[in-house]
């Protein structure tokens, strides 16, 4: 027998239902990831079997005794009190009297008055009579399975803690399905690891809503999908589920085709007049106003948003040349001896535990914060367009289409003037939404909204932090194919494993006491090296020394050290002023090249003006790399 079961659920918003006739269920010890676009329904089917939501029709079956406890998507405001206390809530009544018990006592050891005394008494004598007291060791046995401090106050927590103290909360109660919507917002990638495992040696059932494809391979032992109103169980893993879903949407698009063609056959025959109106072919008339109706009644494939970027003009060749960045906070010290050089086109991902520094290290190589030490230097033509994980770029009072167009109706994009309505339809908002005010938009929907207000302005330069949050998964990899296709030059804070494997090219990873490096590759490729530079660097005669530089540089930094023990003479000192000249000319030329050779009339031109123009394109580019190395090695030597 099932422990859940969904029967015949409908539900609607407004005109357009929501579920027509779903069917579902749950059964015991098994892991099940509901996946679906962002308002297809996720939250609510939640709610529906929290018993928190109502529906129109259909019924909800639950086994007897069934115990289902939920993580929401969001962390609640108001919470006060210890973890502990926030835990023991979890347990009902007699956790809410602990709770109460341990907050009571605090206020008597401050301001001995006796009523806060007596109501001690009380809550004593009720835990008493009930044996509410077992409910403590509860509680220490969830604190230690959860690896939570209970004498920490709940709001000095980070938002990531906080959630992990909630799910201690949920689970406190023991429960034989535990609901959790996106359970790894806000987590860092250690928290997420560790929710991995947690969730493997969880002894129920779970169905869980998350947009980290990693962890959907990791935990889910079965698919659920909500498509178009219509609730599907895929009895499979992650990749194999993309793998039947594709198969499923090929061969739907194949049968709606030999609909559409059968249904033009018979309205061409219904306009024949006097033929369709004769009795033997009133049956085939009845017939063609069901195919009529099944064609009104048909939800078509949700499209799909069309991310396009509003390129400015190129920038330099360099971008950001950060050396020897040190910066502290009176409690906290953030990076310590930090160097690095972002070149165009580049795409940086940066890693680290949450509340360990990123957005301020970001903040210093946008220029936006001056470290205690150490120096920062943005090339020329940089314009950024910056992606806030907090929406306070959004105005949430305004409305969609005024925060997108700033009072104007039309926006122009890459030369082509578009109307605000009609370009936020591309990121899949109804002409209805567009006049609505932000605040009503769920935490996806202000995504795709932000997303589509960063890709308005034009820039060459991207700075996203944690962009992937509450994206579904459609959203997320047109994302990752357009950010894999972008010319421009990419920084992206983020905590999903996957996106970061697939759109970055080198990463920048925290890796604890100030010590900040930069890598090769993706997320994986760091796990890889990360344990082969630690060991190198305790191997070796500078041991505790911080590493600060890519890879690839660790190796010279004797050198770099020896450069800097002397000065540049008159001759060097002349080659460098001279050096940034040189560059920008000769990414003029580049540029101008390049330009001429993406004529389509360019090829038509004798093979031998051609093989010219080709050949003096490889020679800039070899003499621009090596004048660049040249004048950042004259800017260490100088101390740039």
């Amino acid at each position: 027998m099932a422990l859940v079961s969904l029967r015949n659920i409908s539900l609607a918003f407004h005109s357009t239902p929501l579920f027509d006739g779903a069917n579902f269920q749950l059964e015991d010890n098994e892991r099940v990831c509901l996946i679906g676009r962002n308002g297809a329904g996720k939250s609510t089917l939640m709610g529906i079997l929290a018993g928190r939501q109502d529906y129109d029709a259909g019924e909800v079956i639950l086994q007897p005794g069934i115990v289902i406890a939920e993580l929401s998507q969001t962390v609640p405001t108001g919470e006060e009190g210890t973890v502990e206390d926030i835990v023991a809530r979890g347990l009902g009544e007699a956790g809410k009297q602990l709770a109460e018990y341990h907050e009571l006592l605090i206020k008597l050891a401050e301001d001995n008055d006796p009523k806060i005394a007596a109501r001690i008494d009380e809550i004593q004598h009720a835990l008493d009579i009930s044996d509410g007291w077992n409910v403590q060791g509860l509680v220490d046995t969830i604190l230690s399975k959860t690896k939570l401090d209970g004498d920490l106050k709940f709001d000095d927590l980070s938002a990531g803690m906080k959630r992990r103290v909630l799910l201690a909360q949920a689970m406190a109660c023991q429960p034989q399905v535990l609901l959790l919507d996106e359970p790894t917002n806000h987590l860092d990638i250690e928290s997420i690891i560790w929710l991995e495992e947690f969730l493997q040696t969880f002894a129920g059932t779970i169905l869980f809503v998350t947009h980290d494809r990693a962890f959907a391979r990791k935990v889910a032992t079965r698919i659920a999908d909500i498509d178009r109103g219509k609730l599907t169980s895929w009895a499979c893993d992650y990749d194999t589920y993309l793998v039947r879903k594709e198969a499923a949407l090929e061969a739907e698009e194949k049968q709606d085709a030999l609909f559409d063609k059968k249904l033009a056959i018979e309205e061409t025959w219904i306009r024949q007049g006097i033929k369709a109106r004769r009795t033997r072919n009133e049956g085939r008339v009845r017939d063609l106003k069901k195919l009529r109706e099944v064609h009104q009644d048909r939800r078509s494939k949700v499209g799909s948003v069309k991310l396009e970027v509003h390129d400015a003009e190129r920038s330099g060749q360099l971008v950001i040349k950060a050396s020897e960045i040190q910066h502290a906070f009176p409690d906290m010290n953030i990076v310590d001896e930090f160097s690095t050089t972002i070149m165009r086109g580049e795409k940086i991902g940066i890693v680290g535990p949450n509340g360990i520094g990123k957005t301020t290290l970001l903040k210093i190589l946008l220029g936006e914060l001056k470290p205690n030490q150490g120096t920062v230097r943005t090339g020329s033509n940089v314009q950024v367009a910056y992606f806030d994980q907090l929406h306070t770029r959004l105005d949430q009072t305004q409305t969609l289409r005024e925060n997108i167009g700033d009072g104007n109706e039309q926006i122009t994009i890459n030369g082509r003037s578009k109307h605000v309505v009609g370009y936020l339809q591309e990121f899949l908002f109804t002409s209805e939404q567009a006049n609505r005010a932000i605040k009503y938009l769920s935490g996806g929907e202000k995504n795709r909204l932000l997303l589509a207000r960063l890709f308005a302005k034009p820039s060459n330069m991207l700075v996203l932090d944690e962009p992937t949050n509450d994206l579904d998964a459609d959203t997320m990899e047109l994302l990752e194919n357009m950010l894999m296709e972008y010319q421009g030059t990419l920084i992206v804070i983020s905590h999903d494993r996957e996106f970061l494997d697939n759109v970055a090219t080198s990463t920048i990873a925290f890796e604890g006491n100030a010590t900040v490096r930069q890598y090769d590759g993706g997320y994986s490729d760091w796990v890889a090296q990360r344990k082969r530079v630690a060991d190198s660097v305790t191997s070796s005669p500078a041991k505790g020394s911080k590493t600060s530089s890519t890879t690839s540089e660790t190796s010279s930094q004797e050198a770099q050290k020896q450069a800097k023990s002397r000065k540049l003479n008159y001759k060097e000192k002349r080659e460098l002023e001279s050096l940034p000249v040189l560059i920008e000319e000769l990414e003029t030329e580049q540029g101008s090249i390049q330009l001429q050779m993406g004529d389509p009339g360019f090829y038509q031109k004798p093979a031998n003006e051609i093989k010219t123009v080709s050949q003096r394109l490889d020679e800039i580019g070899t003499k621009l790399n090596d004048t660049i190395e040249r004048w950042e090695e004259l800017e260490e030597i100088s101390g740039g």
